[in-house]
């Protein structure tokens, strides 16, 4: 295109080349007249991406411009799918009316839509927000700003910056952005760019909008403030530079008001539960580890989320993403859910009046765009119209956990008579084709409606006339869009054709003529019809100005409702499952009797209930027990009613208490990541890494098969000094479950204070194992590994050799044992190794420190070892 001479083309392709140089890394969608079609490369792009049909266009020099489109009508579906393959889309409308328009019509983009500025309801999931996050790196904090453009929530946050990048990409799993913009600071950083871009659509934005007096001002001018303090920012440099950016972008790719963003949400870690990402897919949060087509029911949003709304979904998801850690705001939301789970009949009510809800945030959303059409303005009227009923079932219920819902929800009574009379009951879906205002509301629309209905008796009064002064019998008055109202005369009379007869066009078997008469009724008809049409646009658009002045109170209405709706939620989930209200306290005591796995528990039949008590005393559980017996389960058991209680569920057992916990850290399983060259051992190692550098005294840890992934002297090791350093209350001292296959560490009960041994049952019958799935006191030395290869259908000669095998090795085991002291005494060989050893303080070793020390030291003794062996 750069080559193309601006005096060699065509006006309207010149037009198209200057909006295209504005945006270069956006497909231009140019509208002509009833299509939006892409030139050059952008329609080979989209031709090849969307499988449309490619043809040409003059542009003024002798090779055609390459050239596809698709119809105005259905253009979403097509910016859909290629934003869905990463690309950026730009939209250009036509600002004059053709018809009206002397010489080039003019045109300008009216829209950027990018990933995370998708506002088609039709390609969002309703019951999940769509992010576009803003990175802002400072000396040692990086700023956050997150947006849904679909609902109008905005958000900031800061996090200390760390080596390993480990907080941010925490915050990360915690919001799920689908585009993140960032600034220069970030995208210098090699390794941290390349890993934002393994994962997410990142890209640098300009400079200007990230520096922090620009960025400032950017957003007290959008939130229409004086200063930051009454939001708590103010001190957020980083946090309030990310957000000025975000703003900036929106501004620049959304050309609107954003009147729908209008109040800032300030993020603070410390308020919720932290989450790393290892933790979110271990326990299976909101994406299932297995994919399928009952997979959303796998998770434990899908098993909590029983909402009205799509609003409340929203909501739902984001408080199981990020659980409370303030306990007076965890039993407000506990005394909430008990409201509903104790009143039936008031559960049904609001859950019945939640259902004609429509999405509140994203007719919201349509307001501000200015996209809000009829239909959308009887979902709004007919959402408002719950309101009062809803009010007075809380407050005829007496509870006084949601009065102040009611208290604060807004009917807004005038709106909602503004809309009942205004709008036609069933308008049509385009605002331009008249039929959406309601007679009685608009006298002018009235008396233009009546004449356009007159008209019809006005033409079939000149009908007979004209047949009755002609003698035409059959003559007709009719209509087309090209000649509009005609008189038609078949062949057969056309002698009795008067001379007054205009002809106007001649078919085979008829000609078609008009009058004066006729013209002026076609005048009188067509005018009125227009003009109507026009004139209910127009009064649509003042209504729907009046409708955007209330956004802020419409939006306060949709996070009330949202609230209400999740509570109920959760309430209709305890009383179909059995689920208590758990008692949090400020303690270090975690106590579950008869806790069930929440998700597990509906799959399965006759799930059996187990106890769990964590405490000073009982700081770390080691368990033991055979594979499939239930050991994961178990824990994550403990883990999601842990966290279920701090979101302000109540929880499948038959009592919990439960202490304010600031982190859950899992680390369950492990899988290569090639991408990254890293090992099994070494995602292993490096999950456990940071639970023990960020692990404290509030956190709950699960650990499975710490080890696993090395040779068993060195994983033996490696779990024995883990349990060792979490337990130690002078270190940390955190609540742990450790499951293992390690039947060694089971001497750890009494050789640590706040070790305990449980173990999985497993009972043996002839050569099977039944798992018996309950939870004991005392640790195993049996491992039934044989057994549960027979169950998953290793062939049975393999089966055999291995019971072979193992014999054996037992065998070989006893006569260790039984060795003279001389000969198992170590050889001089090990003595470096010991010597080292003993000279370790491990009090003063970081957790990398102990782990490099620990592979140092393995390496050694295994060249010791391997030295010792006879020739």
């Amino acid at each position: 295109m750069a080559s193309l001479s601006a005096n060699s083309i065509t006006p309207m392709m010149r037009q198209y080349l200057e909006l295209k140089e504005q945006h270069p890394d956006c497909l231009l969608f140019f509208r002509l007249g009833d299509f939006y079609e892409l030139f050059f490369e952008d329609a080979v792009t989209a031709s090849r991406e969307l499988e449309l049909v490619l043809t040409g266009r003059n542009c003024g020099r002798e090779e055609r411009a390459p050239m596809c489109g698709v119809p105005f009508h259905s253009v979403d579906s097509y910016i859909d799918r290629l934003i869905a393959k990463g690309y950026k889309v730009a939209i250009c409308e036509q600002l004059t009316d053709p018809a009206l328009s002397k010489g080039l019509v003019e045109r300008g983009i009216v829209r950027i839509v990018t990933p995370g500025t998708v506002t088609d309801s039709s390609a969002l999931d309703e019951k999940a927000n769509n992010f576009v996050l803003a990175l802002c790196k400072g000396a040692s904090k990086i700023g956050f700003s997150a947006a849904d453009v679909s609902t109008g929530a905005f958000s900031l946050g800061e996090i200390e910056d760390d080596a390993q990048n480990t907080r941010l990409f925490e915050e990360l799993a915690r919001i799920q952005p689908t585009e993140i913009i960032v600034s220069d600071a970030i995208f210098e950083d090699q390794g941290l760019i390349k890993k934002l871009k393994g994962a997410y659509y990142v890209y640098g934005y300009a400079k200007w909008a990230f520096d922090p007096e620009t960025a400032r001002k950017n957003v007290l001018s959008h939130f229409r403030l004086a200063d930051l303090s009454g939001y708590g920012c103010e001190d957020m440099t980083e946090g309030v530079c990310a957000a000025g950016a975000l703003l900036a972008y929106l501004n620049e790719t959304q050309k609107n008001s954003l009147e729908h963003i209008n109040a800032i949400s300030v993020y603070r870690r410390s308020s919720f539960m932290v989450l790393d990402e290892a933790t979110r897919r271990n326990l299976e949060l909101t994406k299932p580890i297995r994919e399928g087509r009952s997979a959303r029911k796998a998770t434990l949003l899908g098993l909590l989320d029983r909402t009205k709304t799509a609003m409340g979904g929203r909501m739902l998801r984001s408080w199981v993403n990020q659980p409370l850690t303030d306990r007076r705001a965890i039993n407000a939301r506990l005394d909430a859910v008990q409201a509903f789970a104790e009143d039936m009949i008031l559960r049904a009510a609001v859950g019945d009046a939640l259902e004609k809800v429509y999405d509140l945030e994203r007719l919201c959303s349509r307001l501000s765009y200015g996209t809000l059409n009829a239909r959308d303005a009887l979902s709004l009227k007919n959402s408002l119209a719950v309101i009062p009923s809803i009010q007075n079932d809380i407050f005829a219920s007496g509870h006084k956990a949601l009065a102040s819902f009611a208290e604060q929800l807004d009917p807004l009574t005038g709106l909602r008579d503004l809309l009942e009379n205004a709008i036609a009951e069933d308008p049509p879906a385009v605002i331009t084709e008249g039929g959406i205002i309601k007679a009685g509301y608009n006298p002018q629309i009235d008396e233009l409606r009546q004449a356009a209905t007159e008209g019809k008796d006005w033409l079939s009064r000149l009908e007979e006339e004209e047949r009755s002064a002609t003698g035409i019998k059959n003559l007709k008055i009719g209509f087309n869009r090209v000649f509009g109202y005609y008189i038609e005369v078949t062949k057969s009379n056309y002698s009795l054709v008067p001379l007054r007869y205009e002809r106007r066009q001649t078919l085979a078997n008829a000609e078609r003529f008009v009058t004066p008469e006729l013209k002026e009724l076609e005048d009188k008809i067509l005018g009125a019809q227009d003009r109507c049409v026009a004139l209910e646009y127009e009064v649509f658009l003042e209504i729907r100005k009046i409708l955007t002045e209330h956004i802020d109170r419409i939006k306060r209405n949709a996070a009330l409702l949202a609230e209400l709706d999740c509570y109920r939620s959760l309430a209709s989930v305890a009383e179909s499952y059995g689920y208590v209200r758990p008692k949090i306290t400020d303690g270090d005591r975690l106590h579950i009797l008869e806790g069930r796995h929440p998700v597990v528990e509906r799959s399965v039949t006759g799930f059996v209930p187990n106890d769990t008590l964590l405490d000073r005393e009982n700081r770390v559980m080691v368990i033991t027990g055979p594979n499939m017996a239930g050991k994961s389960t178990y824990m994550r058991q403990v883990a999601l009613i842990t966290l279920m209680a701090h979101i302000g569920s109540f929880v499948p057992a038959k009592k919990a208490e439960i202490p304010l916990t600031d982190r859950i850290f899992t680390r369950v399983g492990a899988s290569d990541d090639l991408s990254f060259g890293q090992s099994t051992f070494m995602v292993e190692m490096s999950e456990t890494a940071n639970i023990l550098n960020n692990v404290t005294a509030r956190s709950l840890v699960l650990l499975d098969e710490i080890g696993r992934g090395t040779s068993t002297y060195d994983g033996l090791s490696i779990a024995w000094a883990v349990v060792e350093y979490l337990c130690d209350v002078s270190k940390i001292g955190a609540k742990t479950l450790f499951a293992t296959h390690f039947h060694e560490l089971s001497e750890l009960e009494g050789l640590l204070s706040g070790v305990v041994n449980y173990r999985i049952t497993a009972r043996e019958v002839g050569e099977d194992v039944v798992f018996l799935r309950k939870v004991v006191r005392g640790g195993t030395d049996k491992s039934f590994g044989i057994q549960v290869a027979r169950l998953a259908g290793i062939p049975q000669a393999v089966i055999a050799r291995a019971k072979e095998i193992l014999r054996k090795l037992e065998a070989a085991e006893i006569n260790r044992s039984v060795e003279s002291p001389e000969e198992s005494a170590p050889p001089r060989k090990y003595a470096a190794v010991l010597s080292e050893l003993a000279a370790v303080k491990p009090d003063e070793l970081t957790p990398f420190e102990a782990l490099g020390l620990l592979y140092e030291l393995s390496e050694k003794a295994r060249d010791a070892l391997s030295a010792a062996k006879p020739e």
